[in-house]
């Protein structure tokens, strides 16, 4: 459920969509006829975040939740849409969701991924689960990021097989960054992603990762360099997308793209401290990434 929740700075970030970390958009740059269906998008994965995330709800009332809210999902553009429209829990989601969906035929396998890979995590985390290798977590991020590209596109009308792959790159960078970039954060929390491939990799017990800086070893150290070049790699692998892009798209994804590169840096610069501290962009940074964008 994590992604770069600091990718794009605060000035750049429009309000509706500053809090839902899936969401790597700029959309100060986005065409007025698009903003209604990605809003529709971005409260639909937003709300189906929160069921999985907030509040005291035990595992079970989250998947059942979770389980719900597909259920209603998967009767938008059927005869049953005006039925559940009238009774959904989540009226305020679904009706604007449906609107969107008939003029833009929206995927909904896309959105079904997401809700997939929000409840892979409550259960992951219910039973203290871990990923056994990087295939596993990749893809939890074909499901939990790779989505929104793809919707993005869809809706600018971008569907060639080497964009749709870039896009699935760039995602999923976006999503192991923050991975690593929130290791402090969500090692407390008994879910974080670090993979018993990885850890084995390094002669490293899942028990000596501990959000302290006398955790912070050799192997450790290198772990997390490791896993930094690895979203590097995914990151550069996507980046010539934004020269397939027309426009504003192209341009807001220049500063997706950089914002994930700083993040990098940063965490390159702090040699594993993100162990114990959390990395971020902040207002400062904004300048390097515009100039970095213009001239990608």
């Amino acid at each position: 459920m994590n992604q770069v929740r600091d990718t794009i700075p605060a000035s750049a970030a429009p309000a509706a969509v500053t809090h839902y970390e899936n969401f790597p958009v700029a959309s100060w740059l986005c065409p007025p006829q698009l903003r209604a269906p990605i809003a529709a998008i971005y409260h639909f994965a937003r709300t189906a975040d929160d069921l999985a995330d907030e509040g005291t709800d035990s595992p079970a009332q989250r998947i059942a939740a979770l389980q719900a809210y597909g259920a209603d999902l998967q009767r938008l553009a059927t005869e049953d849409e005006t039925v559940m429209l009238a009774r959904t829990a989540w009226p305020h989601i679904f009706a604007p969701l449906a609107a969107q969906m008939q003029a833009w035929q929206l995927p909904k396998p896309l959105l079904a991924d997401l809700l997939s890979a929000f409840e892979q995590d409550v259960r992951m985390t219910a039973d203290q689960a871990f990923y056994a290798d990087g295939a596993q977590l990749q893809d939890y991020c074909r499901r939990s990021a790779n989505p929104i590209g793809r919707l993005l596109l869809h809706l600018y009308g971008v569907n060639d097989a080497t964009s749709l792959q870039q896009s699935d790159a760039i995602c999923t960078a976006l999503q192991l960054i923050n991975f690593w970039q929130d290791l402090s954060q969500d090692l407390p929390r008994g879910r974080h992603y670090l993979t018993n491939g990885d850890l084995s990799r390094h002669q490293l017990a899942r028990s000596a990762i501990k959000p302290k800086a006398s955790a912070l070893t050799p192997a450790v150290r290198s772990l997390l360099a490791e896993l930094a070049a690895q979203a590097r790699r995914l990151m550069e692998q996507g980046a010539p997308l934004v020269h397939r892009l027309p426009g504003r798209m192209g341009w807001e994804l220049r500063l997706v793209v950089q914002g994930g590169l700083c993040i990098l840096g940063k965490l390159d610069a702090m040699q594993g401290r993100n162990l114990y501290q959390r990395v971020k962009v902040g207002k400062t940074d904004a300048p390097g990434l515009l100039w970095k964008a213009c001239w990608m």
